[in-house]
């Protein structure tokens, strides 16, 4: 029996792409998928809360270039910039990045500034949908390059920190929201962190929002930001 999903069930897209052929390639790649669909692209990010304000459909998730045109004052204004800007008036949009870069700073920057998960261009279509279902389920993409990127930036930060600070910090979190962080690190979804701890998809929800207040991260891949930041989490 074929499966065919109802068009508003399917996972939104936006594209913030600046070249052409890149962004009508990655377009038909995820509308090759039956859970998601492109419903808005464009080639530069300056303006990007008046054309999200403008059409019709806003996207569940915005895929956008690390690298775009200037705005109209000649000011840079890229993936960074963009990941700013819906972070403040469009905090339901996930984003992730796609970028040529894989410098290790402007993963963990990004990450610090609310984006939801970083992919090289290069990368294989299948992990591209991945990342997407990732953002969009989990809160985070977070591969292991990424999960590398923001481990080698925060310890630069910890070598800083007075340790006293991080401790203190540190025992703002109960033993119960230090565990359901760590399966947070893992990537694991609400429903199997519930099956793993044995509690209800609501008790960790609640430990997941207390876990956002406590810590004053955005999102889930800023939970891993402090996890690693405070030897909560390491990379193996």
């Amino acid at each position: 029996m074929i499966e065919v999903m109802i068009e508003s069930e399917k996972i939104k897209i936006g594209l913030v792409e600046d070249q052409f052929l890149f962004r009508k390639g990655i377009r038909a790649i995820l509308e090759s998928n039956p859970k998601l669909t492109v419903v808005f692209e464009t080639g530069v990010g300056y303006d990007i809360d008046r054309q999200l304000n403008e059409h019709s459909t806003t996207p569940d998730v915005l895929l956008v270039d690390l690298c775009l045109p200037q705005d109209k004052n000649h000011y840079p204004y890229g993936g960074m910039e963009v990941t700013k800007t819906v972070r403040s008036k469009f905090p339901d949009i996930k984003i992730l990045i796609l970028s040529v870069h894989n410098e290790h700073n402007f993963i963990a920057d990004l990450i610090r500034h609310g984006a939801h998960g970083y992919l090289i261009k290069d990368a294989d279509p299948q992990e591209v949908i991945d990342a997407i279902l990732a953002v969009h389920t989990r809160g985070a993409f977070i591969n292991n390059y990424t999960l590398s990127a923001i481990q080698q930036s925060e310890v630069k930060i910890i070598k800083t920190q007075n340790k006293n600070t991080l401790k203190n910090n540190d025992e703002k979190l109960s033993r119960r929201e230090i565990e359901i962080l760590q399966l947070i690190c893992e990537q694991m979804k609400t429903e199997e962190i519930a099956n793993r701890l044995f509690i209800s998809i609501k008790t960790v929800n609640g430990h997941r929002n207390n876990l956002l207040q406590k810590t004053g991260a955005r999102n889930a891949a800023g939970l891993v930001t402090y996890a690693v930041r405070h030897r909560l989490y390491t990379v193996d």
